[in-house]
């Protein structure tokens, strides 16, 4: 039994001696994943920052394009006593961007840092992020890439008009992809809204939008570079083309004739305010011309036409915005806005400016004086010199009086969606345009006038009787009286003035 006991203290002495090797193992191998997971991670956390690191400055070089985009739009500007470098362009110094000591090469950088920081009312502006407290959201008006357009009404009650980064668009989706960073991907994609705040301040014009104020940070002037950027424009309704081309000829002419010197055309750009066409999106606008070598870099392409410009000796593509301009005027407004329903006398006037731009032929001055030149003569009414003086004698007049109990009928285009209401320079004009409707015996002047300074007349067929109107004339048509005589007219006319003297 004793060599039983000793062999028994020799296999537990074994075991155990196996199992510490084991554990010393064990150990070991777990000290070794520990450091191969320690220099993972701290290989990991290295790759990170310096991809971080990379993007950032990706980043950086895209907000510092973006400010060499702004910078041409700040000159010339006012000389300012503060030379911070606080208020500068980040980045920039004064000297560096001076092209010679002369006011005119000074940015103004006060229109800058208000812009940039919200830090007061920038100059000419109405309104500040302290006009949007209360504010309550109307309706959106549109989206794009960039920009989300919101209606909403002022505390006041006044509706306006908000731009602001569309958060959900494909350029904010894009950046935060490539960058990862939502903060500086506001900043950068609101330079888009920087710029147009820039322009519209720079550019008044009854075609261009007006700026109302904008908001840099949050609502109660919370700023910063980062901030976010809202632009307050009085309110306009999306451009309907088809509207545009059921309007009146005179409506469609002033369309155009006010935006054909503005920098870009295409109809989502535009908006209608109280009936006037104005341009509402200037971010794309470039005040630099194209760079070139040979002529060949200087061709405007359209889908249906091609034009090739000469490279100037200086290198760039001179005069290549105008023209691109040009052609899409020709070819999104002028084409439906103006030949059709012209009056007869400006056909060929009409004719030259559609030739001349759709070729190209005419810069944008030229184009501007043809356009002057058709509103001259329309104002004027030297078109109508060939009307025969007698064709009004064919009509009996009644002043001051109008008419009650009328038979409509309808033309087209007409002010009036119940009737026949059109815009004519003299009576003479509108005698002539009864004479050609069958169903007319009758119109009235009714005293109001376009923005041409033409009258509006309402033709009918018909009336029951005369009612007193001071600034309304009626002329009913010698030769078939409307249900009643022209002698009738005529008593009912001198009945309807003894009233009115009486009363």
């Amino acid at each position: 039994m004793p060599g039983m006991g000793n062999s028994l203290r020799a296999a537990a002495l074994l075991a155990f001696v196996v199992l510490s090797i084991l554990v010393s193992l064990l150990i070991s191998s777990v000290q070794q994943f520990g450091a191969r997971k320690s220099h993972l991670s701290n290989a990991t956390v290295a790759a990170d920052e310096e991809e971080f690191a990379s993007l950032r400055g990706a980043l950086i070089y895209q907000l510092n394009e973006r400010r060499k985009e702004i910078i041409p739009l700040l000159l010339p500007g006012h000389d300012d006593d503060d030379d911070d470098d606080e208020n500068r362009l980040p980045g920039y110094s004064r000297h560096s961007l001076q092209h010679d000591q002369t006011l005119d090469s000074i940015l103004d950088y006060n229109l800058w840092n208000e812009i940039t920081h919200g830090s007061r009312k920038a100059h000419m502006d109405e309104m500040d992020c302290d006009s949007l407290v209360d504010m309550q959201a109307v309706e959106i008006l549109g989206s794009g890439y960039t920009k989300l357009v919101v209606k909403v009404n002022l505390a006041g009650g006044q509706p306006v008009a908000l731009k602001l980064v569309n958060e959900q668009g494909i350029d904010m989706g894009k950046c935060v992809e490539d960058f990862k960073d939502p903060r500086g991907c506001r900043e950068l994609v609101s330079y888009k809204l920087k710029k147009e705040i820039v322009l519209l301040q720079r550019l008044k014009h009854p075609n261009v939008i007006q700026l109302k104020g904008h908001c840099a940070g949050d609502v109660g002037g919370r700023g910063g570079e980062g901030g976010r950027v809202t632009v307050i424009l009085e309110q306009g309704n999306p451009l309907q083309m088809i509207q545009l081309l059921q309007s009146p000829w005179e409506d469609r002419f002033r369309s155009p004739l006010g935006s054909v010197t503005l920098l870009d055309f295409q109809p989502r750009q535009f908006v209608t305010v109280s009936g006037e066409l104005k341009l509402t999106d200037l971010d794309d606008a470039s005040a630099e011309e194209t760079s070139c070598q040979m002529d060949a870099d200087c061709t405007l392409q359209f889908p249906h036409r091609n034009f090739t410009l000469p490279c100037s000796t200086q290198g760039v593509c001179e005069g290549l915005n105008e023209k691109r301009n040009i052609y899409n005027a020709y070819r999104y407004f002028f084409t439906y806005l103006l030949p059709h329903q012209a009056p007869p006398g400006f056909t060929h006037l009409v004719d030259h400016i559609m030739n001349s731009t759709g070729e190209l032929k005419a810069d944008i001055n030229q184009t501007l004086d043809a356009f002057e030149h058709i509103l001259l003569l329309y104002k004027s009414g030297l078109h109508l010199d060939n009307l025969p003086p007698s064709i009004i004698r064919d009509y009996t007049v009644m002043r001051g009086m109008g008419t009650s109990g009328n038979g409509e009928y309808r033309c087209w285009p007409s002010y009036s969606q119940q009737g026949c209401v059109l815009s004519v320079h003299s009576a003479k004009e509108a005698a002539y345009i009864c004479n050609s409707h069958s169903q007319c015996n009758s119109f009235t002047l009714t005293g109001q006038k376009t923005w041409t300074g033409h009258l509006l007349a309402s033709f009918r067929s018909s009336f029951s009787h005369l009612v007193p109107n001071g600034i309304s004339e009626v002329y009913v048509k010698k030769t078939k009286a409307p249900e009643a005589s022209t002698e009738e007219c005529r008593g009912q006319a001198e009945e309807a003035f003894e009233v009115r003297q009486v009363n």
